[in-house]
């Protein structure tokens, strides 16, 4: 009796966690698809499809997914240089956009759960705080 008594507390808070973590992640995709609107859409388009050889797609991006301390560290402090993105060569300058650590975090939740990605584990404060420059 004990030991299903603990395993019925065990999945209670595992149901728990789960559902807690979903409504998160879904507040931060609806504040990041907010500011993806202000300040992403005129180069990466509103399908994040992007503009071929100019501004690189986040829809479906090998990239992206491939390189998530990058991929945050380009939206933090902007990015410069060459990078392969789906087999096509990207060389421009994307600024950066000013937002504080939450807004980064909901903006990468939501690129990272749109346009046919699925990211594994959410973007957090702390883990965009803990990126520097290089």
């Amino acid at each position: 009796m004990k030991s299903l008594v603990i395993g019925y507390q065990c999945l209670v808070a595992g149901l728990a966690f789960v559902l807690f973590q979903d409504n998160t992640l879904k507040a931060s995709m609806a504040r990041g698809e907010e500011l993806y609107t202000d300040f992403c859409v005129t180069c990466h388009m509103p399908n994040g499809e992007g503009v071929e050889s100019t501004f690189p797609p986040l829809a479906k991006s090998d990239y992206l997914m491939a390189n998530r301390e990058a991929s945050i560290r380009g939206v933090k402090y902007g990015q410069r240089g060459e990078m392969v993105v789906n087999g096509v060569t990207y060389d421009n300058t994307m600024m950066p956009l000013g937002l504080d650590d939450e807004e980064i975090a909901d903006v990468m939740n939501y690129v990272y759960n749109s346009w046919g990605n699925k990211s594994e584990k959410m973007v957090t404060v702390e883990e965009v705080a803990s990126i520097d420059r290089r």
